[in-house]
């Protein structure tokens, strides 16, 4: 056998023994992940059971401080919107006691967009939400629409993280631990199970608003937002409209109409978490 066929042998081995590794630590997540459930309904005591799990759901207000985002026609500004129409949101999931909830922002603070993934993932978000609201050169358009990070964007980011120095933790597992080839190889995977759910939840989303106000045209989109880029975390971002249009302006001032946008999106979240049994 020459050089070159025994290196390429020894590269194969490396492949096939990274991909048994992340079987065995899949395998193992599952196992962990059963015993937790089994854990749960199991009575506690005589008769007593554990509290049931109340999954976490983090809403992004967009922009902020110093960052006003969009600015309508009359002067107002997209910060302020996305964080009215947040609270809103926050409000109505937290009345049904169902869910854990969690701003990435205060009032009027300015955070970075890498930090509010990173503050999400601190609070081991179930759902990711960035709310913000659209400003189109077309003034006549109008409408909400949905975005996920797309394939390529994806990729990137998967690629940044398998790479980066200060290795992360990802579905439980601390990267910094594993050889460098099953690392890549979990992320990947883990990557394109929260990106096919990230699709189920901005399909969750259009279906639910589609019922309560106007949607721009192929409501549900894909871009490369650095918000969306949490590896484990299912991410949409909702655009609640756009600024830019007189009508839709005025509309996203009215507490009635982000009440209603608030409501529209807390039936989605649930919707979308009922139907993966985490609720």
């Amino acid at each position: 056998m020459g050089r070159a066929d025994a290196a390429w042998g020894r590269g194969m081995r490396n492949i096939a023994l990274a991909r048994r590794n992340v079987l065995r630590l899949v395998a193992g997540c599952a196992v962990a992940e059963f015993a937790v459930s089994a854990a749960y309904a199991q009575p506690c005591g005589r008769g007593r059971q554990r509290p049931r799990y109340l999954p976490m759901v983090v809403i992004d207000p967009g922009h902020g401080g110093i960052d006003p985002g969009a600015i309508g026609a009359s002067g107002v500004y997209e910060k302020y919107i996305t964080y009215a129409t947040a609270t809103d949101l926050e409000r109505v999931l937290r009345a049904t006691r169902r869910f854990r909830v969690a701003l990435t922002r205060r009032p009027d603070e300015y955070v970075p967009l890498r930090q509010r993934v990173a503050r999400a993932r601190a609070l081991h978000a179930d759902l990711f939400l960035s709310i913000h609201a659209d400003a189109l050169p077309n003034t006549a358009m109008r409408g909400l629409s949905v975005f996920t990070l797309s394939a390529t964007a994806s990729d990137r980011e998967a690629a940044a993280l398998a790479d980066s120095e200060n290795r992360d933790v990802v579905a439980g597992v601390p990267l910094w631990r594993q050889p460098r080839e099953v690392g890549a190889i979990l992320i990947d995977l883990v990557r394109r199970q929260t990106d096919n759910q990230s699709l189920e939840l901005a399909h969750d989303i259009v279906a639910s608003l589609g019922r309560e106000v106007e949607l721009l045209e192929n409501p549900q989109r894909a871009a490369g937002f650095v918000v969306l880029s949490a590896p484990d975390i299912p991410s949409a971002l909702v655009e609640l409209g756009c600024l830019s249009n007189p009508v839709e302006e005025r509309l996203l001032q009215q507490p009635s109409h982000r009440q209603r946008l608030a409501r529209g999106l807390a039936q989605a979240i649930e919707y979308y978490l009922r139907s993966r049994a985490v609720v």
